[in-house]
């Protein structure tokens, strides 16, 4: 008797203590990262700032264009000792599948074009390239011409050929760090680097989380006009635009969005794309690819993907812009359901 009662306490006690414990509290850090700022809130018992850093540090060592030692650069150089980790592979793959997906509109292979008009490492000159620099860096562009062997060596194009992942990178370090934080058993959380956004679970309101989508003005300033909110959860979203990455030329302004064909930025009626889909390098890698096809193509090829959807917003003659997008983008957009 003597014993059930010591043992019968002792579940009080566990009980009481387990009763007792308070929930994982939302917590919130921020920071700068891969060139661009991120925002990050999760509910967990513990700070989990070290793990998202080491997060951010790897992707960084792996992938920035902008880092000499990165391996990206290395690999971009030519170093016959450099090999493909797995980070590099993911991103391959990703833009790879993309590529075959919009007939070559999204092409990582663009890195000198890039740097040519003035997005990427390097001076550009402040008139824009000449036909003749187009011309020499365009015949070394084409991702399907390229390939990861099984040692890891990443076989070009060409010699001259170099890699800018710049259109993936950040959404994909989006899906790394919400797979971090996952592994920690983490279920709520918000993760944004740079506008590319992967949620999961509930915000700190219990309700699912509310992304604002900004409307595309062309300023030197970061502005923050509403155009649409979003209600997702279990999803990623990302929105490409040429109305805050862009540059003046001698000619005119130019955007960063630059066609695998002409080797010049594109120019289309699409001022910019919001993509749905169910992570965030992919919803990445198609919000650039859709700001180089005409919207109908952007929108079919979109809307031939499971939980993927898309929202293009155009120029208009007679209004600001008009919008158009995927049947399915209506159940995210919280005001369609008004």
């Amino acid at each position: 008797m003597r014993f059930r009662s010591v043992y019968a306490i002792v579940c009080l006690v566990a009980v009481l203590t387990l009763g007792c414990r308070h929930a994982p509290e939302y917590r919130q850090t921020a920071g700068s990262a891969w060139g661009t700022t991120y925002h990050i809130t999760y509910r967990a018992d513990a700070d989990l700032s070290d793990t998202i850093a080491a997060v951010i540090g790897r992707i960084d060592a792996s992938l920035s264009p902008f880092r000499e030692n990165s391996l990206i650069s290395r690999i971009n150089r030519g170093d016959s000792s450099a090999r493909a980790d797995s980070l590099f592979a993911d991103v391959f793959s990703i833009s790879s599948r993309v590529n075959s997906l919009t007939g070559g509109a999204f092409d990582p292979t663009l890195g000198p074009l890039i740097s040519l008009w003035g997005f990427g490492p390097g001076t550009a000159a402040s008139d824009g390239p000449s036909g003749a620099q187009v011309d020499s860096a365009l015949a070394l562009v084409g991702l399907p011409a390229c390939e990861i062997l099984p040692d890891g060596t990443v076989r070009k194009k060409h010699p001259g050929t170099q890699f800018n992942f710049s259109a993936v990178a950040k959404g994909y370090g989006v899906d790394c760090i919400a797979r971090a934080l996952a592994r920690a058993g983490v279920e709520d959380y918000m993760v944004e680097v740079g506008g590319e956004i992967a949620v999961k679970g509930k915000n700190p309101r219990g309700q699912d989380w509310i992304i604002q989508i900004d409307a595309p003005r062309q300023s030197d300033e970061i502005e923050h006009e509403r155009l649409t909110l979003l209600s997702l959860t279990n999803l990623a979203v990302a929105t490409s635009g040429n109305y805050r990455n862009y540059r003046t030329t001698s000619s005119g302004t130019v955007g960063h969005t630059i066609s695998p064909v002409t080797g010049r930025p594109v120019s289309t009626s699409t001022l910019s794309a919001t993509v749905v889909a169910p992570d965030c390098a992919l919803a990445d890698a198609l919000a650039t690819a859709c700001m180089a096809l005409p919207a109908d193509s952007a929108l079919a090829i979109v809307e031939s993907l499971p939980r993927t959807e898309a929202l293009i917003v155009e120029a208009s003659d007679t209004a600001a812009y008009t919008l158009r997008s995927t049947p399915g983008f209506a159940t995210f957009n919280v005001n369609a359901r008004k």
